[in-house]
């Protein structure tokens, strides 16, 4: 199974492009998976000894600067507003729930990913509503009550599975062990949940797309050169602190699931598209990132890749 977990992301991409009507119908069942992910994962961390650390905070700021100010760029340079806000919501989407999956196949520190799924997520839910007051179309909406949306749409998917674990953890510590030994099921259900994603926002392109082929065009090429920063500054930070790996996934992988919720709910529909392509992107690099490493871990003879320098598996 090893062998053929670098191809099955590859295989949700093209599944949910054939697939993408039906996928549209079935997205509802995402967050549920995602929530036995989160559980799977947190079961096998002493939740308790999680703390949040100086490369934390340098991503959060990243993300609430850079995605602020690529907005301002890109409609002095760009006059377009959809664009603009493709940039903003892309870069300031919060990290994918399930990133610890891919992160720890890579190498990561399961504790460094966990906690930032949690904070990144939060620093989200309070950035954005403020961001929102004065970009979009739902500036008349106070701060609480944007706060209170998004908090909703996060918080049962993130909180509970924490708390649920936490509770396990303390009181129930036989049963977080017996959960802990299935935590390898979590990337076969996040390949589902990928499926169903991409299907949906493959779907939501069909439907959204005519008449306005540039400036998809345009979302499409920013967000590719936007995922490509992601990863290269986050392995370069993580590089700092010991763990490019949670580096580059913490601020490349994003959830884009509620970022094209986030879009369609806040800002122009159109500007979710920008997340549409940023999934494949990010994809189509997580699938090579497992190739990459399961030949190095074949012993196959693979030069040391500049971009992630030798530390690649460590």
């Amino acid at each position: 199974m090893s062998k053929l977990r670098s191809y099955i992301l590859p295989m949700a991409i093209i599944l949910g492009l054939l697939l993408h009507s039906w996928c549209s119908l079935l997205a509802w069942i995402v967050p549920y998976f995602i929530f036995i992910i989160l559980l799977l994962n947190f079961v096998a961390v002493d939740l308790r000894k999680l703390h949040i650390s100086s490369m934390n905070l340098w991503l959060m700021l990243f993300q609430i600067v850079v995605s602020i100010g690529g907005y301002y760029t890109i409609r002095s340079v760009y006059p377009n507003e959809t664009v603009a806000q493709g940039i903003l919501i892309g870069i300031l989407c919060p990290v994918a729930a399930s990133v610890v999956v891919i992160a720890s196949m890579l190498g990561a520190k399961r504790e460094t990913t966990t906690t930032y799924t949690i904070v990144g997520n939060l620093m989200v839910a309070i950035i954005a509503p403020v961001y929102f007051s004065f970009i979009g179309s739902h500036q008349d909406m106070s701060f609480i009550n944007s706060f209170l949306l998004i908090l909703s749409k996060i918080s049962p998917v993130i909180a509970l599975p924490f708390f649920v674990v936490l509770v396990l953890q303390v009181f129930f510590p036989k049963t977080n062990h017996f959960l802990s030994r299935y935590k390898g099921i979590s990337f076969y259900l996040w390949a589902i949940c990928l499926l169903l994603t991409l299907g949906q926002t493959i779907n939501f392109i069909f439907i959204h797309g005519k008449g306005n082929e540039n400036t998809i065009l345009a979302l499409g090429i920013s967000s590719v050169i936007t995922c490509t920063i992601h990863f290269a500054t986050g392995k370069w930070l993580g590089g700092k602190y010991g763990d490019r790996i949670a580096g580059g996934q913490l601020l490349g992988q994003k959830n884009t699931a509620m970022g094209i919720w986030m879009a369609n709910t806040y800002l122009n529909p159109l500007a979710s598209v920008f997340l549409a392509f940023y999934s494949i992107w990010q994809n189509l690099f997580n699938s090579w990132q497992l190739w990459y490493q399961d030949r190095k871990n074949e012993g196959t003879s693979v030069k040391a890749h500049p971009f992630f320098g030798h530390n690649f598996c460590d």
